[in-house]
């Protein structure tokens, strides 16, 4: 079949934001601030407004949903090292209406190592979260400091067993303050 010479092939996208009306730069700037500070859509399009650019909120919640995973990854050069000091914990948010445990680790640094969601709060579902965490990152633990939950130590024996598992009270503090930091990222988004 030949082409004709007037029509061009169509060509991949130089950039991920071609084919938006908006410059590049307004669009990070509106997800940024969703996702650094506690406002809403709505809030993101009334700042945009304030601006002299009229945007809806929903395609504020489109850039984010597209964008993010784009901001995350090239942010990620800036982040330490994954650390080998582990705090874990679980949360209970609700999700579509229906609360769910979310099981969260972060490092000595404060960054996230991983989150799952899940139904119960059991021993499986601490063993999907530790198996899931160890293959993502590649970087075993040498201490985990976890509640005094009955399924951790079992857990921990069977998956890192040259880890220390520590169990002491306020040692579970760093994550039990990135916890407040989740729900109160909630709040203005009505839950999940």
């Amino acid at each position: 079949m030949n082409s004709s010479p007037h029509v061009r092939p169509v060509l991949p996208a130089k950039t991920a934001f071609a084919g938006f009306l908006l410059p590049p730069e307004l669009i990070v700037v509106a997800v940024r601030w969703y996702l650094r500070y506690n406002l809403s859509y709505r809030d993101v399009e009334e700042l945009l407004v304030e601006r002299g650019v009229e945007v809806d909120h929903v395609t504020v919640f489109r850039w984010v949903q597209r964008f993010t995973p784009l901001l995350a990854d090239a942010a990620r050069f800036c982040r330490h090292a994954p650390g080998d000091r582990w705090f874990v914990d679980e949360t209970y948010v609700k999700v579509s209406g229906v609360w769910r445990y979310v099981y969260r680790a972060v490092d000595q640094h404060g960054q996230v190592i991983d989150m799952l969601v899940s139904a119960r709060r059991d021993a499986a579902a601490a063993r999907r979260f530790f198996r899931r965490a160890l293959s993502i990152l590649k970087v075993t633990p040498t201490e985990v400091v976890t509640d005094a939950a009955a399924v951790y130590p079992a857990v921990l024996d069977e998956l890192v067993p040259q880890a220390w598992h520590h169990v002491e009270r306020y040692a579970i503090n760093p994550i039990e303050a990135d916890h407040s930091q989740i729900k109160h990222r909630l709040r203005p988004m009505r839950g999940l």
